[in-house]
C-alpha cells in the first residue's frame, strides 16, 4: 500500500501525459471528425498500455540510470515536481516537454543528494531534444512530398479517398499511441525502476516481471488520462496546431510515430550494434517536440513563407525554461521532504546530501543553515521574485498594450459606424426629398388633370345649354333632330370615362400603400368612398371631385359627411388632415 502512494505521483505524471500528448496522435481525427472521441480514446489507451508494457523498458532504464534514484520517497517528490512543473506552465500558456520536465527534477535530485550523474546518459537524452525535431522535420518533410506526388498520379476519387484518410488517421494514431506509451512511459515510470518488486506473473501467453507490471499501472494512467481529460485537448489541438490538411495531419502523426518507435526499439538498436553500427540510444522524446519539428518539415516542404518563425523561438524558449524550473521545484521540495518529513530521499550512505553530510561531522541545523542553506534558499528565492516580478510586468505590459490596441480599434470602429450612419442617414434624407419632390409633382399634374377634366365638363354643359336653346327655338323640326343628336354626342363625350381611367391608374399606383391601410383599418367603405378619401387626399375641389366622380357638388358634400362619420370622426374635425396623416 505505501508503495501505490509513494508511486501515485508517477501515476499523476501518467494522467497529465495521457490528457496533453494523446491530442498530439488523435489530435486531427478527432477535430475534423472523421473519428469519435470514444473510438480514438479506446484505441489510443489499448495500443498505449501495449508499447508501455513491451516495448518501455529500455527508455525507462535509460533515464533511471541518469541519476539513480534508489529511493521511493526521492522517486515520488522528482516524479511530484515534474508533474506540477507541467500544470504550471501548460496553465502559463507555455509550451512544455514532460521528457525535459522530467529530467530537470532528476538533475535537481542530483544536485541535492550529491550523487554523480551519469554524463553520458544525460548527453544522450539533450542530443534527443534536438534530434528528435529534426528527424521528425526530415520524415515528415520526405512522407509529405511522397504522398502528394502519389496523389496526384493516384487521381483516387474524392469519395474513396475521405476513406482512405479515415483509415490512415485510425491506422497512424495506433501506431503512434503505440510509441508514445513505449518511448514516455520512461517519463512516468522511470525513477521507480530502482525500486519495483522483484516479482513475476504468469498470464499464460506471456509473463510480466516487477518492471513490467510498474511499466503497467503508468500505462493505465496515461489511458485514465486519454479517457477522463483528453477531448477537448484533442478539439483544441485538432483546430490550432494540427489545423492542416487531412494527408498532412496522417504525415505529422505517422513521422512522430516513427520518432519516438526508433528511440524506444532495443530490436531495432540491437540491429545496429551486429551491423557494426552506433546503436541508437532508448531514451524517453519528447511528443510534442516532434510534432513541432514535423509542422516544420511540412511548412519547409510547402515554402518557409508559410512558418511563424517568432511562434517557433516562443516555443523554444519553453523548452530551455520546463527543466531549469523543474530542477529547481525539484530541489527545494527534496529540501523538505527530507528535513521536515524525515523521508529519506536516497538509500545510498555515499550519496549524502551535503545537508546531512554536515550533520555528521557534528554541525547543528541552524550553523548549516547560516553556512549555506540560508544564503542559497535567499539567493535562489531573491532570483526567482525577481524573474516572477519580471515576468508578471512583462505580462501586464503586454495585457495593457493588448487592451489599448483593442479600445483603439473599437474607437475605430465606433467612428467608422458613425460615420456610415450619418451617410446613410443623410442618403435617406435625400432620398425621402426626392420622393417628396415627386409626390409634389405627381400631386400637381393630378390636379391640373382634374382641374383640365373640370373646365372642359363646364365648357361641354356650357355648349349644350345654348344647343337646347336652339332646339327649343328651330321651326324646321328636322333641325331640331339634328340639334338633339348633336347635343346626346356631347352628353356622352361628358362622361371622360377613358380619361377618369387613366386618372384613377395613376392615382391608385402611386398611392397603393395609403388604399391598402384604408382597406385595413376600415373594411366597410366603398369603392366609392375610397377613392372619396384619395381624391381628398389629393387636395381637390368639391367641383373637381364632383367631375371625377360624375356626380354633384352638394353630392360631393354629402358624400364627405358620409365618409367623415365611417372614419369615427367628429363633426368639428378636419377630414382632409385626418387622410393625410393615415
Amino acid at each position: 500500500m505505501l508503495f501505490l502512494i509513494y508511486i501515485s505521483s508517477g501515476l499523476f505524471l501518467g494522467w497529465s501525459l495521457g490528457a496533453n500528448d494523446a491530442a498530439n496522435v488523435f489530435g486531427s481525427a478527432v477535430g475534423s471528425k472523421m473519428v469519435r472521441f470514444r473510438q480514438a480514446a479506446l484505441i489510443a489507451s489499448v495500443f498505449v498500455i501495449l508499447g508501455a508494457v513491451f516495448q518501455g523498458k529500455g527508455g525507462a532504464e535509460t533515464l533511471n540510470a541518469l541519476g539513480a534514484v534508489d529511493a521511493l520517497a526521492g522517486g515520488f517528490t522528482v516524479s511530484l515536481t515534474a508533474g506540477l512543473t507541467v500544470m504550471l506552465m501548460t496553465r502559463k500558456a507555455l509550451p512544455v516537454s514532460t521528457s525535459q520536465a522530467i529530467v530537470g527534477s532528476i538533475m535537481g535530485w542530483v544536485l541535492f543528494t550529491g550523487n554523480k550523474p551519469d554524463i553520458s546518459v544525460l548527453i544522450k537524452i539533450i542530443s534527443t531534444w534536438v534530434s528528435g525535431p529534426i528527424l521528425g522535420m526530415f520524415f515528415s518533410g520526405l512522407l509529405y512530398f511522397l504522398l502528394r506526388k502519389f496523389l496526384k498520379r493516384a487521381k483516387i476519387h474524392v469519395v474513396k479517398l475521405d476513406t482512405y484518410i479515415r483509415i490512415s488517421l485510425i491506422l497512424t494514431g495506433a501506431f503512434g499511441a503505440y510509441s508514445l506509451g513505449a518511448n514516455n512511459i520512461g517519463n512516468v515510470m522511470g525513477v521507480f525502476m530502482q525500486s519495483a518488486p522483484r516479482i513475476s506473473i504468469d498470464f499464460g501467453l506471456f509473463m510480466l516481471d516487477g518492471a513490467q507490471l510498474l511499466l503497467l499501472l503508468g500505462g493505465i494512467a496515461i489511458a485514465a488520462g486519454i479517457f477522463t481529460y483528453s477531448q477537448k485537448v484533442m478539439q483544441t489541438v485538432g483546430n490550432g496546431l494540427l489545423s492542416l490538411s487531412p494527408e498532412a495531419a496522417i504525415v505529422v502523426v505517422l513521422s512522430q510515430a516513427l520518432v519516438l518507435f526508433i528511440f524506444s526499439s532495443s530490436e531495432l538498436s540491437n540491429l545496429l550494434i551486429r551491423i557494426g553500427l552506433p546503436p541508437i540510444p532508448l531514451v524517453p522524446v519528447s511528443s510534442t517536440q516532434v510534432v513541432v519539428g514535423a509542422v516544420l518539415g511540412i511548412g519547409l516542404a510547402k515554402g518557409s513563407n508559410e512558418i511563424n518563425f517568432r511562434a517557433f523561438g516562443q516555443i523554444a524558449i519553453g523548452w530551455i525554461a520546463t527543466p531549469l524550473v523543474a530542477g529547481i521545484l525539484s530541489f527545494f521540495a527534496l529540501f523538505f521532504v527530507q528535513n521536515v518529513f524525515n523521508q529519506q530521499i536516497t538509500s545510498k550512505q555515499t550519496g549524502k546530501s551535503i545537508i546531512e553530510s554536515d550533520s555528521i561531522h557534528g554541525n547543528t541545523l541552524e550553523s548549516l543553515q547560516l553556512d549555506f542553506v540560508i544564503p542559497f534558499v535567499i539567493l535562489t528565492v531573491l532570483v526567482i521574485l525577481t524573474a516572477l516580478i519580471f515576468f508578471i510586468m512583462r505580462q501586464q505590459r503586454l495585457r495593457l498594450k493588448a487592451e489599448n490596441e483593442l479600445l483603439a480599434q473599437q474607437n475605430q470602429y465606433f467612428h467608422a459606424q458613425r460615420t456610415i450612419s450619418e451617410l446613410e442617414m443623410k442618403a435617406i434624407q435625400s432620398r425621402n426629398e426626392l420622393l417628396n419632390s415627386n409626390l409634389d409633382k405627381k400631386r400637381k399634374e393630378f390636379i391640373d388633370m382634374a382641374f383640365n377634366l373640370t373646365e372642359q365638363r363646364l365648357f361641354l354643359e356650357e355648349i349644350i345649354t345654348r344647343l337646347e336653346e336652339l332646339a327649343r327655338s328651330a321651326v324646321d323640326s328636322s333641325n331640331n333632330n339634328d340639334l338633339r343628336s348633336v347635343i346626346a354626342l356631347i352628353r356622352q363625350k361628358m362622361s371622360f370615362s377613358k380619361e377618369k381611367e387613366n386618372f384613377y391608374g395613376e392615382v391608385e399606383m402611386i398611392h397603393k400603400d395609403f388604399k391598402t391601410k384604408l382597406e385595413t383599418s376600415f373594411p366597410s367603405l366603398t369603392e366609392q368612398e375610397k377613392k372619396l378619401a384619395t381624391l381628398i387626399r389629393l387636395n381637390l375641389s368639391n367641383k373637381e371631385i364632383a367631375t371625377l366622380l360624375s356626380i354633384s357638388p352638394k353630392s360631393v358634400e354629402v358624400s364627405r359627411h358620409r365618409l367623415k362619420r365611417k372614419l369615427g370622426l367628429q363633426s368639428e374635425d378636419n377630414l382632409m388632415q385626418y387622410i393625410n396623416s393615415i
